[in-house]
């Protein structure tokens, strides 16, 4: 099973509610983000996707350009957050709404306490943090206009097993945890639902940087259950969070982390 690739086609729920629905994702292109687009598209979703990584994407792209509703993809960075607002604001425009928004977009690079400077938290936070709350806050308006949506965070595992060198990371993840309890309360009443997704370890090309064999033995030795998880697991409770199915769930985290402990 490749990093987007989905179950064996009629092994996966089918949510009627998400057909047509309008969905933006961060950091789509590839890994967990690509997992998440292929979900979306192949329930018959809208999918408006942004990423700084044009290959993959657009390779993405061309494998799903055979689906009843194709993905659309933006180069975006979503660092700068009034250029990240103003083009969520135009795929609003072109998908005519949006229903739900996935805010995946991160970087877990390694670091050390004592090479940490103002200027990298900075930036670490703003590709781990920041562009959450600005994403969310662009596409409210347009959910609260059609009666509703759904938020889906993606927070990480990391900081509750307090890994080693990604103190930042950690401290941004733990803190999108909060932004989900405080977005829910403030937007319930519009029938705004946001909740948080802690993906444990997913086997991705991008985690397998940091990974020798002996380390993933390690890691399925840690887990409740045996294997790896792959992007379509993540992918399966976005879809499910975001469907009408789950209409009562807001203001909490769902782990999908094989028990990881």
């Amino acid at each position: 099973m490749s990093g987007g690739e989905l179950r064996p086609e009629g092994s996966s729920a089918i949510y009627p509610s998400l057909a047509g629905r309008k969905v933006i994702v961060s950091g789509g292109g590839s890994g967990i983000g690509e997992g998440i687009v292929e979900g979306f598209v192949r329930q018959g979703s809208a999918v408006a996707f942004v990423d700084v990584q044009e290959a993959p994407s657009e390779e993405l792209v061309a494998r799903l350009e055979t689906a009843a509703i194709p993905p659309h993809f933006v180069h975006c960075d979503i660092t700068d957050c009034d250029d990240y607002g103003h083009k969520i604001g135009k795929l609003i425009e072109r998908l005519g709404g949006c229903d739900i928004l996935i805010n995946n977009a991160a970087s877990d690079d390694r670091h050390k306490v004592e090479d940490v400077t103002s200027a990298y938290w900075d930036e670490r936070m703003a590709v781990n943090l920041k562009h959450q709350f600005f994403a969310a806050k662009a596409v409210i308006p347009a959910m609260k206009a059609a009666g509703g949506g759904s938020i889906i965070n993606l927070g990480s595992i990391s900081w509750h097993l307090g890994l080693e060198d990604l103190t930042i990371y950690q401290t941004a993840k733990a803190a999108i945890e909060g932004l989900t309890r405080s977005l829910a309360r403030e937007f319930g009443r519009d029938n705004i639902r946001v909740n948080t997704i802690i993906p444990g370890n997913v086997q991705t090309p991008r985690q397998m940087r940091w990974y020798t064999p002996e380390g993933e033995a390690e890691i399925v030795a840690a887990q409740c259950l045996d294997g790896r998880i792959l992007p379509v697991d993540i992918a399966a409770m976005a879809m499910w969070l975001a469907s009408d199915d789950a209409r009562y769930c807001t203001a909490h985290n769902y782990w999908v982390d094989a028990g990881w402990r």
